[in-house]
C-alpha cells in the first residue's frame, strides 16, 4: 500500500480549499459582507441548540493562511516521517484531526460549537506530543493537555454564564457583557497562548515532531487564544493595564530564555512565546487590527524557521545543540537561506514579512497614552529579539561545524525543499501584500524623527549584541543562566501546588492507616485469622478429637 498517495491527495486538498478561502476573503473584505448559517440541531421548551458558522473576511484570511501552512506540514512530513509504515498514516490522520479543530473553531461565532474545536485542539494536540513514545513525551503531553484543560474550565464557565442570556451566539451580546465574563475569557485564552502564568507548557510541547510543532507554534493551538480575543473584542474591558503587563513580561521572560538556550527548537519555541507576548499587548492597547496582522504573517516565517530547522534536525541524526551546527550553509544553501529568511523575518528586518507588522504595533503604540515602563518593554524586546536571533545565526552559520564528517547532507529538491519554497516566497512578500490589500498602509503615523528611528536603532544595537554576546565571558553567575535556562523557574512553580497538596496527602494517608489499622480493616484481618482456624478445625475435627483424647489418657496416667 503507497501511503504516499494520501500524502499528496491531501496536499492538494488543502492547498485547493486555501486557495478557495483566499479568494472568498477578499471578496468579503471589498465588499463589506459577512454570512452566517445557523443549524437547529434539538430544541427542548424554550432552549434551543444550533450549529453556528460565521464566514467574514478575517476568518476567511485566517482559514487561508492555516490551510496554506497544514498543505506544505503534510508535503513535508511525507518525507520527514518516512513511509512504509502504518504509523506514518496515523500521524496523517492526527494531523487532520488538529486541522479540522481549528477551524471548527475560526468559524464558529457560538461558545458551545467553539469549544468543540476548542477541546478538540487540546486533546489532538495530547496525542501528537505523545507520538514519540518516552517517559519525557508522556510528561510533556500531560502538562500539555492540563494547562489546555484549564481554558476548557473558563470556556464551560462562560457557557453557564451565558445561560442566562437565552443564547450562545456571542457576538449578538456583546455589548450586554459583564465584566467577569471578559476577565474569564481573557484567562482562558493565556492558557492556550501561553502567556505567564502558563507558559511551561510551550517549550515541552517541542516533544512533537517538527512538522507538528510548526503546525502548532504558527497557526493553530497556540493561536487560537490570540484569535478568540480578538473575536471578543470590547475595548472598554480589554483595555487593562494588569494583564498588558503580563504579556509585556511574558515577551521579556521569553527573550531571556531564548538567549541562553542551546536546543534549537526550544529557541524557536521561546521566540514564538515572545511574539504571542507582542500580540496579546496590542490587543490590550487597542491595536487589533494589527494583533492580528502580527499574527497572520507571524504564521508564515514561524512555519518556515521549524520545517528549516527540521530538516537540520533531520539529517544531522536528531541532533538539536546549535553549538554542533556550524557552517551548516556550506553543506545545506538552500535550506540556509529560507532558514535565515525566516530568522531575519522574525527580527523585523526591512522589508520584510515581520517588519509590517511589528513596525505598525510600535508606531501606533507610540499615538496612543502609552507609559514609559510600556515604551522601554517594547523597545527592549525588540533588541532582545534580535540578540537571540543573530545569536542563532552565529551559531549555524558561522562557527566551524562540530560534528562527525561523516554525516550525508543531501541537496537534492524534495518535498520538505518544496514546502520551504513557497512559505520562503510568503516570508518575503505575504506582508506588504496584505498591508496593499486591506489598505492598512493608508493609516496616517506621525512622529518625530527619533521616534521614528527608535525601531532600526534598537534592530542594530540588538545584532550587535548578539554578535559581541559570543564573544564575552561569562558576565553572571551560573545561578544567572540557570535562573534563565530553567524559565525563570515557572516549570518548578507550575507545580507548587500539587506539591503542596501531595505533602498533605502524604500526612492524610498516615493518618489513614492508623485509622484503617484499628478500625475495619484491622477487625476484618482478625475475623479473617478467625475463620481460618475455625475452619481448619472443623475439617480435621475426628483428628482432633482422637489427639485430644491421647493427650487426657496420658495427663491421667
Amino acid at each position: 500500500m503507497n501511503f504516499l498517495n494520501f500524502y499528496i491527495l491531501w496536499f492538494f486538498m488543502l492547498l485547493f480549499f486555501s486557495l478557495f478561502c483566499l479568494y472568498f476573503g477578499l471578496y468579503f473584505l471589498y465588499t463589506d459582507t459577512s454570512f452566517f448559517f445557523e443549524w437547529e440541531l434539538f430544541s427542548l421548551n424554550s432552549v434551543s441548540i444550533f450549529y453556528v458558522l460565521f464566514f467574514d473576511w478575517m476568518s476567511m484570511i485566517f482559514l487561508f493562511v492555516v490551510s496554506f501552512i497544514s498543505s506544505m506540514v503534510v508535503i513535508y512530513s511525507s518525507i520527514y516521517m518516512g513511509i512504509g509504515s502504518y504509523s506514518t498514516i496515523r500521524f496523517l490522520y492526527l494531523v487532520l484531526l488538529f486541522i479540522l479543530s481549528m477551524i471548527l473553531m475560526i468559524l464558529s461565532p457560538n461558545l458551545v460549537s467553539i469549544l468543540l474545536g476548542w477541546d478538540g485542539l487540546g486533546i489532538v494536540s495530547y496525542c501528537l506530543v505523545i507520538y514519540y513514545q518516552s517517559n519525557s513525551s508522556y510528561i510533556s503531553g500531560m502538562i500539555t493537555c492540563l494547562t489546555n484543560r484549564l481554558g476548557d474550565i473558563g470556556l464551560l464557565i462562560m457557557i453557564c454564564w451565558l445561560f442566562s442570556y437565552g443564547g450562545w451566539h456571542f457576538i449578538f451580546y456583546s455589548s450586554f457583557y459583564s465584566s467577569f465574563i471578559f476577565y474569564i475569557i481573557i484567562i482562558s485564552s493565556f492558557t492556550k497562548s501561553a502567556q505567564i502564568p502558563f507558559s511551561c507548557w510551550l517549550p515541552a510541547a517541542m516533544s512533537a515532531p517538527t512538522p507538528v510543532s510548526s503546525l502548532v507554534h504558527s497557526s493553530t493551538l497556540v493561536t487560537a487564544g490570540v484569535y478568540l480575543l480578538i473575536r471578543f473584542y470590547n475595548v472598554n474591558y480589554y483595555m487593562n493595564s494588569f494583564f498588558l503587563l503580563l504579556s509585556l513580561l511574558t515577551m521579556l521572560f521569553s527573550s531571556f530564555c531564548a538567549t541562553y538556550e542551546f536546543d534549537l527548537k526550544k529557541i524557536i519555541a521561546f521566540s514564538t512565546l515572545s511574539q504571542l507576548g507582542l500580540m496579546m499587548s496590542s490587543l490590550f492597547l487597542g491595536l487589533v487590527d494589527f494583533s492580528y496582522f502580527h499574527l497572520i504573517s507571524h504564521a508564515m516565517f514561524k512555519s518556515l524557521l521549524f520545517l528549516c530547522s527540521g530538516i537540520y534536525i533531520f539529517y544531522m541524526n536528531n541532533n538539536q545543540d546549535i553549538r554542533f551546527m556550524g557552517s551548516i550553509c556550506l553543506f545545506m544553501p538552500f535550506t540556509s537561506s529560507c532558514f535565515n529568511i525566516s530568522n531575519f523575518a522574525l527580527c523585523g528586518i526591512p522589508f520584510l514579512s515581520g517588519f509590517y507588522s511589528k513596525d505598525s504595533i510600535i508606531e501606533f503604540s507610540l499615538l496612543g497614552n502609552l507609559s514609559l515602563l510600556t515604551f522601554f518593554f517594547y523597545y527592549f524586546c525588540l533588541g532582545m529579539t534580535c540578540l537571540y536571533s543573530f545569536r542563532l545565526f552565529y551559531y549555524s552559520m558561522i562557527l566551524n561545524f562540530k560534528v562527525s564528517p561523516l554525516y550525508c547532507f543531501s541537496n537534492y529538491f524534495n518535498y520538505m525543499k518544496l514546502s520551504i519554497f513557497f512559505l520562503s516566497l510568503m516570508s518575503l512578500f505575504f506582508g506588504c501584500l496584505f498591508m496593499w490589500i486591506s489598505n492598512m498602509n493608508l493609516d496616517f503615523i506621525f512622529l518625530p524623527l527619533n521616534l521614528k528611528l527608535m525601531s532600526l536603532i534598537s534592530l542594530f544595537f540588538g545584532l550587535l549584541f548578539g554578535y559581541n554576546m559570543n564573544y564575552l565571558p561569562l558576565m553572571f553567575t551560573l545561578n544567572y543562566y540557570y535562573f534563565n535556562s530553567s524559565m525563570w523557574f515557572i516549570y518548578f512553580h507550575s507545580f507548587y501546588l500539587y506539591n503542596f497538596f501531595y505533602m498533605f496527602m502524604n500526612n492524610s494517608l498516615i493518618m489513614l492507616n492508623w485509622g484503617e489499622y484499628y478500625g475495619a480493616y484491622g477487625i476484618s484481618y482478625y475475623l479473617y485469622k478467625m475463620t481460618n482456624f475455625f475452619q481448619i478445625y472443623f475439617l480435621n475435627n475426628m483428628s482432633i478429637f482422637l489427639l485430644t483424647f491421647f493427650f487426657w489418657f496420658i495427663m491421667m496416667i
